[in-house]
């Protein structure tokens, strides 16, 4: 089974015991944390379930393994004959965790307005003219 999750702007697509780095989440090792932007879930040789735009009722739970630090970005500016050069780094925070439990469960659907409501609301609104 998998999962596509939306977490801190981007997607990843997971599977049970994956372990991914996302962008920076609050917690220590050791803490369980619970993803509940799913757009996508899925098992191999089946039909996708696919959210409009999330998946009703399905999360993914995950376990944080630690936080860390992305390999540095370094941002080079120069201008040619103008003396003009600039350097800049940056090293994004990111939490490290793995995915421990996909859920799919179905939040039951909304039954849809009875016969005789939708006739009296129809006569009312004739009613007013």
């Amino acid at each position: 089974m998998y999962a596509v999750i939306r977490t801190g702007g981007k997607q990843y697509r997971v599977s049970k015991d994956d372990v991914i780095a996302v962008e920076r989440l609050e917690g220590n090792a050791g803490d369980k944390v619970t993803f509940d932007d799913i757009l996508i879930i899925g098992e191999t040789g089946k039909e996708p379930t696919i959210g409009a735009p999330t998946v009703t009722g399905a999360s993914v739970k995950a376990e944080v393994l630690g936080q860390d630090r992305a390999d540095k970005i370094t941002v080079v500016k120069f201008k040619r004959r103008k003396n003009y050069h600039r350097t800049k780094g940056h090293q994004q925070h990111q939490t490290v965790v793995k995915i421990t439990d996909i859920s799919a469960k179905a939040a039951a659907k909304k039954a849809a307005p009875k016969k005789a409501e939708a006739d009296e609301s129809a006569d009312a609104g004739a009613s007013e003219e």
